[in-house]
């Protein structure tokens, strides 16, 4: 979309909307009906969304995610902090609030899965170190 605008011979919003529906006169009317189609098939997985779903979710979250996040979190640190013949440490609950995971020496450090670069509407600030991580299928003892 944004080379369109700039490919659009005037400046002003009426200009960009008459160029633009001459150009793509049934853009509007595509795009709404895929999202309407997306709206449809939203409405109908809610009305499988029970409590016993939402249970189980939840406990794959707090449970299981959380564990094996806290796990790959410090074992990460754990390896970097011996790479560079330092210590580690964890963070406290009110760094972690600050997006810091651990401390690798003085420096402190974030942990994150590669997707999260491509989830901006996540990104708070972080102002440390940040080590991206992509997950493999390869399981330990422990199971993770």
């Amino acid at each position: 979309m944004s080379e369109l605008i700039v490919e659009c011979p005037k400046g002003s919003y009426q200009d960009w909307v008459n160029w633009y529906t001459d150009k793509m006169p049934a853009a509007v009317e595509d795009a709404t009906k895929k999202v309407y189609e997306m709206i449809q098939c939203l409405q109908s997985a809610i009305t499988q969304i029970d409590k016993e779903l939402v249970r189980k979710w939840v406990e794959d979250l707090v449970l299981t995610k959380t564990f094996a996040g806290f796990c790959f979190q410090e074992s990460i640190i754990k390896i970097i902090a011996k790479q560079r013949h330092e210590k580690y440490q964890r963070a406290t609950p009110e760094e972690e609030s600050n997006g810091i995971d651990g401390y690798i020496g003085k420096t402190p450090v974030s942990i994150k899965p590669i997707t999260y670069k491509t989830k901006s509407m996540l990104h708070e600030k972080i102002l440390c170190e940040t080590c991206f991580l992509r997950k493999t299928q390869r399981r330990n003892k422990s199971g993770i």
